[in-house]
């Protein structure tokens, strides 16, 4: 008795390829075949493509809030003074920051100073934040003191400010220049309270990546700020870093129970944890939508594998008759229409992963063309389009082109293998 070939045997293969290679003749299965092909390309590029923009926007987007802000604020909570002033500041600002700082997970502890003033230079003002830091911890801040984009002196920052590039921008000033920060609420008099007005030399420039950051932000030595904003002996905040900020639920309760009875906590995430979720949100939508144009990309397959055994139902009918099995007749045309999925999928692969290292000279170029302001870092908040790499990505993205290609494939390799040799050949 003949022994079976084995499944996917190599006669299996030559069948496949010859009609894979159709002729001139059958050109119609030719052209699905293609029309197949570039639909899978473009499906899994635009996957990829957008799963890489999706992976660097929120990396960009959390790294630019951890390399200038806290992952912890610790507060006061707020009590009525002897003279009836609503008071929050920390009068005991070091032994808490000491206290915090011996928790296990915390890498960073720096007192604050915080108020919103009016900046100006000659004709030129606007509003900022003032942060009061020590310079030992400004230096520690990655997203000031590692920025490339920063220039100026970091090491004379107890003579003067730092500001923000988008501050300096809207000012008008750089590093050299004097600008003058007014607070309303200044010095006090007999009269009332004057508001304070002083002049600062800026020494630095930061750009941190986040144009609501470098727009509003300016550092000023602490003890200046305690001065400044008549906080004289006490602190509005501690700034607290940790070792790994996406799991902080393992350090906050800690470092609430070690700040003491009146202390509060904010973390980054209750800050900006709602466009995260709204972030996650839209990448789910967006990765279902995107699924549905591989399967329709996926459904022309189905389309040119049904032509394509119309055409070749005479070819069928021998093949049977000399004894292939409609197992073999199956592989065969699977074969057929897993291999444009397979191609497809290759191509898009390549030409995601090209986007994503590329995506500068792609974007500029974009932007030339048209006419520049494509992309508004005030309205997104950072200053260009990111784009992100990442394995499981692009697996993912492999495997749903590939399931979807060989699962539409088999239906109508089925029908092929179960035509009637007899009917085939009938009409022949």
């Amino acid at each position: 008795m003949a022994k079976s070939p084995a499944p996917f045997a190599p006669f299996e293969w030559k069948i496949a390829w010859r009609y894979l290679r159709a002729r001139r003749a059958e050109g119609g299965v030719s052209v699905m075949t293609w029309i197949s092909l570039i639909g899978i390309t473009l499906a899994v590029f635009a996957l990829i493509a957008t799963l890489a923009v999706r992976s660097g926007f929120r990396s960009e987007f959390v790294g630019t809030i951890l390399g200038a802000n806290a992952h912890v604020t610790v507060y006061n909570s707020g009590q009525v003074s002897e003279t009836g002033r609503f008071d929050r500041t920390i009068a005991d600002f070091d032994a808490m920051a000491a206290r915090v700082a011996e928790v296990p997970g915390v890498t960073r502890v720096a007192p604050l100073v915080k108020g919103q003033v009016m900046a100006a230079h000659r004709n030129r003002n606007a509003g900022v934040q003032v942060f009061g830091i020590s310079a030992d911890d400004l230096n520690s801040l990655p997203g000031i003191a590692e920025s490339e984009d920063s220039y100026g002196n970091l090491a004379r920052f107890s003579e003067g400010v730092s500001i923000g590039s988008g501050v300096a921008r809207e000012l008008g000033v750089t590093v050299g220049d004097r600008i003058k920060l007014i607070s309303p609420n200044g010095v006090k008099t007999a009269f009332g309270t004057s508001p304070r007005v002083n002049a600062y030399e800026v020494v630095h420039v930061f750009s941190v990546g986040r144009y609501d950051i470098d727009r509003v932000r300016v550092y000023m030595p602490f003890a200046e700020a305690q001065s400044y904003f008549n906080r004289e002996g006490v602190a509005d905040e501690l700034e607290v870093m940790v070792t790994d900020p996406e799991a902080l639920s393992a350090v906050t309760l800690k470092i609430l129970q070690a700040a003491g009875e009146r202390a509060q906590i904010w973390t980054w995430m209750d800050a900006s944890g709602g466009f995260l979720r709204a972030l996650e949100v839209e990448d789910n939508v967006m990765f279902i939508i995107l699924s549905i144009l591989v399967l329709i990309a996926a459904m022309n397959i189905v389309s040119g594998l049904i032509m394509l055994v119309k055409n070749k139902g005479r070819d069928i009918g021998i093949l049977r008759t000399i004894g292939l099995s409609e197992g073999s007749i199956l592989r065969v045309f699977f074969i057929c229409g897993a291999f444009t999925g397979i191609i497809g999928t290759a191509m898009g692969v390549v030409l995601g992963c090209l986007f994503a290292i590329y995506i500068d000279p792609i974007f500029s170029f974009v932007n030339y063309v048209m006419g520049g302001g494509v992309w508004d870092p005030s309205i997104r908040g950072i200053y260009a389009l990111p784009a992100e790499l990442h394995l499981e990505d692009v697996m993912s993205a492999v495997g749903l082109s590939l399931g979807l290609s060989f699962f539409v494939t088999y239906f109508p390799a089925r029908r092929a293998a179960r035509l009637n040799p007899v009917e085939a050949l009938r009409y022949e």
